[in-house]
């Protein structure tokens, strides 16, 4: 019998299985229309039946196959799936439910169903069963870097794929660094002109690696920015975007130099990887640029709430900068601690007043948290346990967890040997609500994500690599309820995996990456005469 991922609260299997066949057909509640018309197209692609779709308020065929009615008793995000050998019936109070109950039902269909051609030969059958279902956490999702290396819109919208093919409804898009500006911003046309070009980039991962000599670059226009939104909204998640500030800020102070602090702003965005000094000042003309910006930014996105960063921001620019310290003195801040919290509480009063919250890395607790802002939880624990007992929102994405772009093995094949060993069992091991709260106060970890930084992602082979099948776990501990072992898990990720080569992801294997994962030169990692011969030898003998 073919199982779920995410696990669901409960099933049970009956007698006998249901067909799809090409007089099949499908219905839904008009309510429901969206997740249906997603469903008929993934089935259509994969079998190549026609599987017509009619909206009415009752179903008015029963030979109609499958169907999608509304119970709005259920869960927002929870559904029921009942299939018989007659019939597939689907119930769910929202969309959102909707769509991971379709998500469900193509799990019990053959492998091949999340091909994206027709796969003959195939009988589309799946077991009868009944799965109840709803999600643990609100909050489950993913972020995406696509600032260190651009990812074209179509790998955006596949990764998008992706993510609903695991009932992850978050997409955390992070658009502007020092390396790169990659959202086009009408007012302010040079923020892509120039901040979203670099001449060259570092390769590899130790300070003082060399350089490639390769010019990159490229930025959403806006209508990139409102087809992301709207293919992702079709499959149920919310794309949250990130505008960094006010450190990681070399790309904007490169466009507009009147933006940084002092007369030696850089001329281009940062071509290197790490914590970067340069940061902006703190006039209010500054503010009232950022205002703008994110003006903009709510224009296209329509998620509740806008990532500011505020993390990793270096202020030796503002202790020795006499303007700013003056400033300071205007305030009445004894810090710079303290000047970091008023610049992110004039933004986050900003989008108040736009009806929008405030999203932010764990660093913004220091110098005392704005109003109402939701924190970011990634050194640890720390953070996710200060914000909850303060009464702030948590989202948990701890680096020593989930942080996918690290390395998965001590091999020497892995590309990049970044950060911490970070094995799929310790992805799954992964529960964004720390021990130490009590039940009031676990209320505020509203839920978690995984972390992609792409320094040393630059392909979406790459991307498939180091997000899958570690992905895979964290969307299972973010969606399952009661306890969970990773013994039970690791028989259903084996089957996973058959969908995920449908799907024609790239994931890593379990006893470390195949020949054409380990890419020498173009991701960066340095190889000697010897090794190079080597990966030869494993290619053609791959081959043959």
């Amino acid at each position: 019998m073919p199982t779920l991922l995410p696990r669901p609260a409960h099933q049970e299997f009956t007698d006998g299985e249901f067909e799809l066949t090409r007089d099949s057909a499908l219905s839904t509640h008009p309510d429901l229309a969206q997740p249906a018309q997603r469903l008929q197209e993934r089935l259509r692609a994969a079998t190549g039946f026609l599987l017509p779709l009619e909206v009415s308020e009752e179903a008015s065929d029963t030979s109609l196959a499958i169907r999608l009615d509304l119970d709005p008793a259920l869960a927002a995000e929870g559904f029921e799936l009942e299939t018989t050998p007659r019939a597939v019936r689907i119930a769910a109070a929202t969309d959102r439910g909707a769509h991971w109950a379709a998500q469900a039902l193509l799990q019990l269909f053959p492998a091949a169903v999340n091909r994206r051609s027709p796969a003959p030969g195939i009988r589309w059958t799946a077991p009868a069963t009944r799965v109840a279902d709803a999600p643990k956490f609100p909050w489950r999702g993913a972020m995406l870097d696509v600032v260190r290396h651009f990812a074209p819109t179509r790998d955006v919208l596949r990764f998008i794929d992706l993510l609903a093919m695991h009932r992850l409804n978050t997409l955390h898009l992070h658009l502007t660094d020092d390396q790169g500006w990659r959202v086009e911003i009408a007012r302010y046309p040079r923020l892509t002109e120039v901040g979203g070009w670099r001449p060259e980039t570092q390769l590899g991962a130790a300070h003082g690696s060399d350089t490639d000599g390769r010019p990159h670059g490229g930025f959403y226009t806006q209508d990139d920015i409102r087809e992301i939104v709207a293919y992702a909204g079709a499959r149920g998640i919310t794309v949250v975007p990130e505008i960094e500030l006010p450190g990681h800020a070399q790309a904007a102070v490169a466009a507009y130099p009147e933006l940084g602090v002092g007369d030696s702003a850089p001329t281009t965005p940062w071509t290197l990887w790490g914590i970067n000094p340069v940061i902006f000042n703190v006039e209010e003309s500054t503010i009232g640029f950022l205002c703008d910006v994110l003006d903009e930014v709510i224009d296209l996105f329509p998620s509740e709430y806008i990532c500011i960063g505020g993390d990793e921001c270096p202020k030796i620019q503002w202790v020795e900068d006499e303007r700013t310290q003056e400033r300071m003195r205007e305030l009445g801040l004894h810090d710079e601690e303290e000047l970091q919290s008023w610049f992110v509480s004039r933004i986050g009063q900003h989008l108040a007043s736009r009806g929008r919250k405030l999203l932010g890395w764990d660093e913004i607790l220091e110098g005392g948290l704005a109003d109402g802002a939701t924190v970011l939880s990634w050194r640890g624990r720390v953070g996710a346990l200060t914000a909850a007992r303060s009464g702030n929102d948590v989202v948990a994405c701890p680096e020593d967890t989930v942080y996918l772009d690290y390395r998965e093995s001590d091999l020497p094949s892995e590309p990049i040997p970044t950060g911490t060993v970070t094995t799929v069992e310790k992805a799954y091991s992964f529960d964004p609500v720390p021990a130490e709260l009590d039940a009031e106060q676990a209320t505020h970890v509203l839920g978690g994500q995984a972390n992609l930084w792409t320094e040393h992602i630059d392909s979406m082979r790459g991307l498939d690599y180091r997000a899958f099948p570690r992905l895979s776990a964290v969307a299972e501990a973010l969606w399952t309820t009661g306890d969970r072992d990773y013994e039970e898990f690791a028989p259903r990720l084996a089957e996973h995996l058959a969908r995920l080569d449908a799907a024609g992801v790239e994931y890593r294997h379990a006893d470390g990456p195949r020949p054409w994962q380990e890419r020498p030169g173009v991701s960066g990692r340095t190889r000697s005469v010897e090794e190079a011969a080597a990966h030869l030898a494993r290619i053609t003998a791959n081959i043959g």
